[in-house]
């Protein structure tokens, strides 16, 4: 498996956290930057993560900034991206079982590290059911508009 990990500024303490952390587990993790904590923008590094997602590049994303919200919006504009922003880990477990999630959205400013690290624990270890849901990530991928 191998993840591609992004964030803004707010983001670069968790990311680093969580990238040693997922690294424990033998996973690769592509670090997209920042790398330091000046001022950038989250879409920017949305795009770069995203791409790779889209291109397969990597298995799945994750995107942090200071709650979130604004990393999850700008991954939500990417065609076959379904981000979704956790802050608990039965979300985490259900946006991969029920919603087929590729990219995890975390919020820095929100969850502490022993929290996001059981988050991101609950995500990579669930994978889609398909079934009947399948039907509505069709809907979500326009393929289904009625």
């Amino acid at each position: 498996m191998k993840i591609a990990i992004a964030s803004d500024h707010a983001g670069v303490g968790l990311k680093k956290v969580l990238k040693e952390h997922i690294e424990k587990k033998g996973i690769v993790v592509e670090d997209l930057g920042p790398y330091d904590e000046q001022s950038v923008d989250y879409p920017d590094y949305a795009k770069r993560m995203t791409k790779q997602v889209v291109d397969k590049e990597v298995d799945l994303g994750i995107a942090i900034c200071g709650t979130g919200v604004g990393m999850s919006i700008a991954c939500n504009k990417v065609k076959g991206i379904r981000a979704s922003l956790c802050g608990d880990t039965v979300s985490a477990k259900y946006t991969r079982l029920h919603n087929d999630s590729n990219v995890l959205c975390l919020g820095a400013r929100i969850i502490g590290d022993e929290l996001a690290k059981a988050i991101v624990d609950e995500y990579l270890s669930n994978e889609y059911e398909g079934g009947r849901h399948q039907r509505r990530i069709e809907k979500l991928e326009g393929e289904d508009n009625e």
